[in-house]
């Protein structure tokens, strides 16, 4: 593989502290998002929050972002699209809000009639989605990464030995709540497409995290003579390297679908994009420092 930096010598563990303040600090931003998520006093999508689904039918195909930039014209805020091209159909879900569901539905057709005035538009379905099925929505996310998580640990802990499995496990934890904390603080919408973005940045981190484990473990065979502090540190130079274009290449094409993917996945590229850096400097600053506050004699090498 191509070495953009070769030779290293950078002291990864001895910025740890720095390092681990500040992922504390973010970790605990996310727990306070988890807590206004549960009591849904945060930028709930309409997933979680509950709202109206209103399906629209057209003659003729339409393109949905000329929909969606009609309907904000219109008045019509806080809503999601979905294309359904072989029917002609377009879906609006709306969050929950003052206007009743037979208004809004009115208030629709009027709003596209003006701009698709040849078309014969009319309302096909109209369903109101319920704060039980949101409420239901939170609680299946959650148990989602849950068990995301849990399974890294048995994973990591069978394939290498319990603490690796718990330093992998608190690394990727971090970088679920350093994502929902940045979302959080952004006031960007909590929804179904960021859970998905969480638990495929759950999988990410744990790709590199366990590179650098391996890198760790083969030194730490041959390393008797240095203490685990040297080690990790010459562990973690050694895949730098490989870390830095790993990184910057799925970065890239996250970043290509933030710019060419269009409004409905630009959230979700964005969570990408985080997760990825996060995900990156959690491997070096989270996951390798917790195996060595956890007992550095234990681990291998000398004190």
């Amino acid at each position: 593989m191509i070495e953009i930096i070769k030779k290293t010598k950078i002291d990864f563990m001895g910025k740890r502290k720095i390092a681990l303040t500040i992922s504390a600090i973010l970790v605990l931003i996310g727990f306070f998002a988890v807590i206004q998520i549960a009591r849904g006093t945060a930028n709930l999508g309409i997933d979680f929050a509950g709202g109206t689904a209103v399906q629209i039918k057209f003659n003729h195909s339409v393109e949905l972002q000329e929909v969606r930039e009609t309907l904000i014209d219109g008045g019509i805020k806080d809503f999601d699209l979905q294309d359904l091209p072989t029917e002609n159909k377009v879906l609006i879900r709306t969050k929950k809000g003052e206007v009743t569901l037979g208004n809004l539905s009115k208030q629709m057709v009027t709003v596209l009639s003006q701009k698709y005035s040849e078309e014969n538009i009319v309302v096909d379905s109209t369903t109101e989605i319920g704060p039980k099925v949101g409420a239901r929505l939170r609680q299946d996310a959650l148990w989602a990464i849950i068990a995301a998580i849990v399974g890294i640990l048995i994973y990591v802990t069978f394939r290498f030995q319990f603490r690796f499995g718990i330093g992998a496990t608190v690394a990727t934890f971090h970088d679920v709540m350093a994502v929902l904390s940045v979302f959080f603080i952004m006031g960007k919408e909590i929804n179904l497409i960021l859970v998905s973005s969480l638990l495929m940045i759950a999988g990410y981190s744990l790709t590199d995290t366990v590179v650098v484990y391996d890198r760790i473990r083969e030194n730490l065979r041959f390393g008797r003579k240095k203490s685990t502090v040297e080690i990790v540190n010459q562990s973690l130079n050694e895949v730098l390297s490989r870390t830095i274009i790993t990184s910057l290449t799925t970065f890239f094409a996250a970043f290509a679908l933030y710019i060419l993917g269009g409004e409905v996945i630009h959230d979700f590229a964005f969570a990408i994009m985080l997760g990825i850096a996060i995900g990156t400097y959690s491997s070096m600053f989270v996951a390798s420092p917790i195996v060595l506050l956890m007992g550095e004699d234990k681990v291998g090498g000398k004190k």
